[in-house]
């Protein structure tokens, strides 16, 4: 019977024995045993590494969350003092404004009574001869521009202080304007991050968002600021009321100075005025009882005249006689009784003409004096109608101060006539009709 083998071939390859098998195959599964707890370790912790990271992402969004609506109501709150403060400072500006405006129209209307004063004086500056006086009416027309002048450089100095107040409650009021858009920016800002989450499309990485962006602050440098708005706006706030009331107090104060002025002034132009009329009416009277004893000295000085005329007469007579009894001859020419009686009549009538020759000299020198005098009266007459008058026109002109705001105030004709009667005192001299 016939025999088959068969030829194997191995490959040129290193056998291992089956002891290096088993621990080959122990071996692999040691390490897959290995690597599916490592696995399971790594899930067990990767899950809860998800766990605890979504925990804290959520809280960490959460509380920033927070953080911006604490600031956005710590923003809303400070910009509701400060816009508080805000609309003081609009209050205080405009109040402080209207007492500027109304100061500075009291100012303007000044010049109103200044030129009726300067009228006034120029007016009684033209007063003639003894009439220019320095009487209480000058004086206290004069005070009464000095009150003018006065109150027109304090109430300038007011309106210039309220002026720089003004301009410091507009600076403040133009910070705090700022301040309020700052914070309305900041709020509206963090309230659209607020609005984000992670789900938002506009949302990116950013090359350095932790960085300290370009001019920014502290948190306690923000808060310092803030209150040194606050503190800033506070302090320019606290004197504007004083201020205010020191516009109208200056303005009450002036317009009682000028009107208790203005009273006192015309209180002493009629006072001027009764008196200038009084002298007017004495004086004239005087120019009549003047007249009346002028008209006397010219008969009396007519009656010495006559009578010097008839005593000239009389020694005309005595001394012909006289002379044609010097032509007598021989004895008969001697010194009887009847030349001696005629010596005597002569001596007498010559002393009666000088002495009514005297008498008519100091009658025409009293009589002259008396013109003169008279004349003195006539032109101090006119002066003082003069003077009257200038002061009613100075005392109708001063109407005007009465007249609203200083204007001009139309009066009735015929009442001004009337008033005028009665400043002068021409009652009883004007005839009735």
């Amino acid at each position: 019977m016939a025999f088959h083998s068969v030829v194997t071939m191995e490959k040129p390859l290193q056998h291992i024995s089956l002891t290096d098998w088993h621990a080959r195959v122990s071996q692999l599964r040691n390490v897959a045993d290995a690597r599916r707890s490592d696995a399971f370790a790594i899930r067990h912790a990767s899950r809860s590494l998800r766990n605890e990271t979504r925990i804290e992402g959520d809280w960490a969004n959460y509380e920033t969350n927070e953080g911006l609506t604490d600031r956005i109501s710590e923003l809303n709150r400070w910009r509701d003092i400060i816009a508080k403060t805000f609309d003081r400072i609009e209050r205080e500006i405009y109040m402080l404004q209207e007492e500027k405006n109304a100061t500075e129209r009291e100012l303007e209307t000044l010049t109103g009574p200044i030129s009726v004063i300067a009228e006034c004086l120029t007016m009684r500056d033209g007063r003639l001869g003894s009439e220019m006086t320095y009487d209480e009416a000058d004086t206290e027309i004069k005070n009464e521009l000095a009150i003018l002048e006065n109150n027109q450089r304090l109430l300038a100095d007011r309106c210039q202080k309220a002026w720089e107040k003004l301009t410091r409650l507009e600076e403040v009021r133009f910070k705090i304007g700022m301040e309020i858009d700052n914070k309305l920016e900041a709020v509206e800002l963090d309230n659209s991050q607020l609005a984000l989450d992670r789900n938002a499309a506009n949302i990116s990485y950013k090359p350095d968002p932790t960085r300290n962006p370009k001019n920014s602050c502290s948190y306690e440098t923000w808060l310092e600021h803030v209150k040194n708005m606050k503190q800033l706006a506070e302090n320019e706030l606290a004197d504007t009321y004083a201020i205010r009331e020191a516009l109208f107090v200056c303005r009450e104060k002036a317009r009682n100075m000028l009107q208790s002025q203005q009273e006192r002034a015309e209180h002493t132009i009629r006072k001027r005025i009764f008196e200038t009329q009084r002298a007017r009416n004495e004086l004239e009277w005087q120019k009549m009882k003047m007249k009346d004893e002028m008209e006397q000295a010219v008969c009396e000085i007519k009656t010495l005249e006559q009578a010097l005329r008839d005593k000239s007469d009389g020694l005309k007579l005595a001394e012909t006689r006289l002379e044609n009894r010097a032509q007598r001859s021989g004895m008969e020419l001697c010194m009887d009784q009847a030349h001696e009686m005629l010596c005597v009549e002569v001596e007498k009538l010559r002393e009666i003409r000088r002495r009514l020759i005297c008498k008519i000299d100091e009658s025409k020198a009293n009589y002259n004096l008396m013109e003169e005098h008279a004349q003195k009266i006539d032109v101090d007459l006119e002066n003082k109608q003069h003077s009257l008058m200038t002061d009613i026109r100075a005392l109708d002109l001063r109407q005007r101060l009465k007249g609203g705001e200083f204007g001009l105030k139309m009066a009735n004709p015929s009442a001004q006539t009337d008033r005028n009667i009665v400043l002068t005192r021409m009652e009883d001299e004007i005839p009735k009709t």
